[in-house]
């Protein structure tokens, strides 16, 4: 017996000032991207990999503006995929955008879970990584099980976890660039001698550095959750990207001071080398838990995140029922949990650590492409005065920015996008297909 009614009972205790909610936005988008790619953009970039970072951040800037006002006017639980239905009222079209959501987190647990092996091998080799990968997603999954209780508190801790790391990269290398130790432009070449085709690597660089800044888009999927959403949630979204943006480009800039391209795009952990050559004395050990908590973190939020999406497209009847069976017990999503076990498991072992971190940067671009879109029905549709609002060029901007970004990503990466995509489509053209019964006479077209 639930109604649509806005009562106590029903709504979501909101708990989220602006500075936790800022906390909560920048824990999300540091992560483990920076851990785990920036010697991969190196080996694009070159020593422009800071540039690389900062066409990343313009771009995800843009989209995050149209997040802003989307948040602002539509301030509840669900993102992506409730504001395209807004836009389109068109429920194949949320399904699919849900599938996508989807695939993005499954990809990115194969592309952490590999950065999480290549950390670990650093101290101890004999380890092979397929063993590494194995242990690290059944752990997760077993963890994923028994039910995690997320919490303000344990975020801020984890927070604080991922940007002491990088704050000891950007303290070791300054100390070691004061010194007069840095590694010099001739060792370090920009990607090409022709200026006018310096900004092709550029391009390539920043479509794979824009996987480090996924994770602002979520700041809405808690607006139900946030005092005075309308003011917090657009604040919270600008301040997190910047502080994270300032925080990727200083560590970029810094680790191609210390070493060359060439070294970071060889190393397994690129970060760790950096801060071994800027100050031998510090620890190894003590950096490689950070960067290991940061990825493992990361991965266990995205399955988490995927197990509850295919539990809900079960739910919805995308899946076979099957799939959105509750745990006696643990009233966890255990068979979502079981389905996506070996999934992330192959994707890992078959895909590099860069081909899987381009796919899923292409597969949160393509839905920015769509969010920007929904924003321009919407402000058509619905004329807004109050709240945040940006001009309507803003998101045709970040839409095509999106576009051109996805073109630079590699030819692997458009592929399994597509691929991904592909089968969304043959699902819920399936569900359609089943659910399209005399029994629904008042199941409309629009």
């Amino acid at each position: 017996m639930e109604t649509n009614t806005h009562s106590d009972a029903d709504a979501l205790k909101r708990v989220f000032g602006l500075r936790t909610l800022v906390i909560y936005g920048v824990g999300d988008i540091l992560g483990a991207g920076i851990y785990a790619l920036i010697g991969k953009i190196a080996g694009l970039s070159g020593a422009l990999v800071w540039a690389s970072f900062l066409v990343a951040m313009v771009v995800a800037s843009l989209t995050a503006l149209g997040y802003a006002e989307l948040g602002s006017r539509l301030p509840k639980s669900g993102g992506v995929a409730y504001f395209i239905h807004q836009a389109f009222r068109t429920d194949w079209f949320s399904t699919l955008v849900g599938w996508l959501m989807f695939c993005t987190c499954i990809v990115s647990m194969a592309t952490l879970s590999k950065a999480f092996a290549g950390y670990l091998t650093t101290f101890a080799p004999v380890i092979p990584e397929w063993a590494i990968v194995l242990a690290l997603l059944a752990a997760l999954a077993y963890v994923n099980w028994r039910g995690i209780e997320e919490s303000s508190a344990l975020n801020i801790f984890c927070t604080t976890l991922e940007v002491s790391g990088l704050l000891v990269v950007i303290l070791v290398s300054t100390l070691f660039l004061l010194s007069g130790t840095a590694v010099s432009a001739s060792v370090a070449p920009t990607p090409t001698p022709d200026t006018a085709d310096i900004w092709s690597p550029i391009l390539q660089g920043a479509a794979l550095a824009f996987y480090a800044f996924i994770g602002f888009e979520d700041i809405v999927n808690v607006s139900e959750e946030v005092k005075n959403p309308q003011r917090n949630v657009p604040r919270a979204i600008l301040l997190s990207l910047a502080i994270a943006g300032v925080i990727y480009i200083a560590v970029a800039w810094l680790a191609t001071q210390v070493l060359t391209p060439a070294e970071l795009s060889s190393s397994k952990a690129p970060l760790l080398d950096v801060v071994g050559r800027a100050q031998p004395n510090f620890p190894p050990i003590l950096f490689t838990a950070v960067a290991l908590f940061a990825v493992l973190n990361t991965v266990l939020l995205n399955f988490v995140t995927a197990s509850r999406l295919l539990f809900g497209m079960a739910r919805e009847g995308l899946l076979p029922a099957w799939f959105g069976k509750l745990h006696p017990h643990r009233l966890t999503p255990y068979r979502a949990i079981l389905a996506i076990l070996p999934i992330v498991i192959f994707l890992a072992l078959s895909g590099t650590l860069q081909f899987l971190a381009g796919t899923t940067a292409t597969l949160i671009m393509a839905m920015f492409c769509l969010v920007n879109l929904s924003l321009l029905v919407i402000k058509f549709k619905q004329p807004y005065s109050e709240g945040f609002q940006v001009p309507a060029f803003v998101p045709c901007l970040a839409l095509l920015s999106n576009l051109v970004l996805i073109a630079n990503a590699s030819p692997e990466s458009h592929r399994l996008a597509l691929i991904f995509t592909g089968i969304g489509l043959v699902l819920v053209l399936l569900n359609r297909s089943i659910t399209k019964t005399p029994q629904s006479p008042g199941h409309s077209e629009h």
